[in-house]
């Protein structure tokens, strides 16, 4: 009963919270500008950014800001992708540096990803099939080595060759830098060991800085 009581007590400061951290109007008209906000096509990503910046100083710990799911181009992949990135290289930029300026981003993990990338090949007249097995993950701050490309594909950009990683490290990095041991994680559940890397995976010393 004692849980309940905590949980719906949560959810109620939670509530009473979200509308100021919401609100963009004390954001001045410099850093809206930085992350691209009411300017078109970076608008929308722009105020996902920022609210991820807001969100961050105000103690939540893990924050998912999604662009929309137009890089799945099978066909159009070449007008598509100039799109996507003009919607968000700005934000991109903008969130880096004010975390920068602020003085947090040694202390924030940022990561962009996806799962999977396209095919060096064409699929259709324009467009790329997926590709899981070579595509391009970037960190920066929260302990992340900056400046550094670690690993490559095959001369076609079609399969990861020099330093792979799978998944299940990048995980394991990222706890890491986090401050937590995967290892340590692990716990015997249903017939088997398990974590949040299922038991797989290595933390990988070089990206550290």
């Amino acid at each position: 009963l004692e849980s309940v009581i905590e949980s719906y007590e949560l959810a109620f400061r939670m509530q009473s919270e979200l509308p100021r951290v919401l609100s963009l109007s004390k954001e001045t008209a410099k850093t809206q500008q930085a992350y691209g906000v009411d300017a078109g096509p970076t608008d929308n990503f722009g105020r996902m950014c920022l609210l991820a910046r807001r969100f961050s100083e105000r103690g939540v710990r893990f924050v998912q800001a999604s662009h929309s799911y137009r890089w799945d181009q099978h066909d159009g992949l070449k007008a598509g992708h100039q799109q996507n990135a003009l919607e968000v290289d700005v934000p991109i930029a903008g969130l880096l540096k004010d975390l920068k300026r602020r003085g947090v981003l040694d202390e924030t993990l940022v990561l962009w990803a996806s799962e999977f990338g396209r095919t060096p090949v064409a699929e259709s007249k324009d467009g790329r099939d997926h590709n899981p097995y070579g595509y391009t993950i970037w960190m920066a701050g929260g302990g992340a080595r900056p400046g550094i490309t670690y690993g490559a594909t095959d001369e076609f950009g079609y399969r990861a060759i020099e330093n792979k990683l799978e998944i299940h490290d990048m995980h394991a990095t990222m706890l890491h830098l986090l401050g937590m041991d995967h290892e340590r994680m692990t716990y015997f559940f249903d017939g088997r060991d398990m974590r949040l890397t299922d038991v797989h995976g290595h933390v990988i010393r070089e990206v550290v800085a």
